[in-house]
């Protein structure tokens, strides 16, 4: 049997290092990326720039009252898209399972690999064809599973290599602040201090009742994290073309409040199953199909999203070209396609703070308790 060995690989301030790589007089220099509006969130930045304490979701005001002197780029996702293209085909040429958890990060699976060329050597190997064949900086890590491996990569950062060996991964994570640990957020982190718990060495130590009784059923969740302890495998990766979504009515209809109301929630809850599998869509689609039968599409190119303020809209505009003939409808349907890879929650480039912070609570409710949990008024 042998032992796990997973590799994290994560492209350092990947939408900056595309950036630069275009354009190498923004080298070495704060380069933010993000929405260039007076309302506009930062969706990346140079490592020059996080100096400065800015970071990916802050208002873009705040972010240029820190460092003025900033210079601030739109950005382009579909460049992103391929160029985190370019290093799928390199992985998938030269891994033997791997898993894209998103558009800039990836976690492969080399167990049984030492048997032939060796952990460390391989994934060191394919990290430089990865760094000569993009010109994009990345890091890694190497251990026993995707926790500590994602924890190693950024206590590598930026644009470097580590490994954790085998039965050391409590002793690697004990120094670290609790922050480290994927998942704990910022207001965990804090509740946590004021517990007298800073490190994850503390953690990993406080009894599993105590952290259950504070934090619920994600206490013994943070208790096995602190512990190096994740069982979670590589789920190996497979493109979806597409998200589709089609209603047919028992009673053909006319009634136009009623199709509108209907098409919204259709494509919020495709928007939600988007955000969830980590993927945006540049192309809408919807479809009618007429009481006779007869069946009508339209589509729709947009800029990359998976925010149902910019999706809504869109759908809705095609049904009311499409909706052309007095005749009632029997079905109804909506679909996304044109995918991309992408953990984001908000438009990237356009989005406010507020809709962000909205978005974010609808899906914890939509989460907890179902996506008809709430809908789109």
């Amino acid at each position: 049997m042998y032992q796990r060995a997973i590799l994290h690989l994560d492209m350092d301030a990947f939408f900056a290092s595309v950036e630069i790589k275009k354009n190498a007089a923004l080298a070495g220099i704060p380069l933010i990326v993000g929405g260039t509006g007076g309302r506009g969130v930062v969706t990346s930045c140079s490592y020059e720039a996080r100096r400065f304490g800015i970071h990916a979701g802050m208002p873009m005001a705040i972010a240029l009252r820190r460092c003025p002197d900033a210079r601030t780029v739109r950005g382009d996702y579909e460049d992103y898209e391929k160029h985190s293209g370019m290093v799928t085909e390199i992985i998938a040429e030269e891994g033997p399972v791997f898993e894209k958890a998103s558009i800039d990060e990836f976690y492969v699976d080399m167990t049984g690999m030492d048997r032939h060329v060796g952990c460390v050597k391989w994934s060191g190997e394919l990290r430089q064809r990865i760094i000569r064949e993009t010109g994009l900086p990345i890091s890694a890590g190497l251990a026993i599973n995707k926790l500590v491996s994602k924890v190693r990569a950024g206590e590598s950062k930026p644009n470097g290599s580590g490994w954790v060996q085998t039965g050391a991964e409590r002793a690697f994570l004990s120094p670290l602040p609790v922050r480290k640990i994927p998942s704990i957020g910022s207001v965990t982190a804090r509740k946590m201090s004021l517990m007298g718990i800073r490190r994850a060495g503390t953690l990993s130590q406080v009894p599993v009742s105590l952290l259950e009784r504070e934090f619920g059923s994600m206490g013994r969740e943070y208790h096995r994290r602190a512990n190096g302890i994740d069982h979670r495998p590589v789920v190996p990766y497979t493109e979806r073309k597409s998200f589709s979504s089609e209603s047919t009515f028992q009673t053909d209809t006319i009634d136009m409040e009623f199709l509108l109301r209907k098409l919204r929630h259709q494509t919020a809850r495709l928007a939600y199953d988007l955000r969830q599998a980590g993927r945006l869509t540049a192309r809408v689609t919807v479809k009618i199909r007429y009481t006779d039968f007869n069946t009508y599409t339209r589509a729709r190119r947009i800029d990359y999203t998976a925010h149902d303020q910019q999706l809504v809209p869109v759908a809705e505009t095609l049904f009311r070209e499409l909706f052309t003939r007095r005749q009632c409808i029997r079905l109804i349907g909506v679909r996304f396609d044109l995918l991309a890879s992408g953990h984001t929650q908000l438009d990237l480039f356009n989005d406010t703070e507020e809709n962000s912070r909205l978005l974010l609570a609808l899906d914890k409710v939509r989460g907890r308790f179902g996506k008809t949990a709430v809908a789109v008024g």
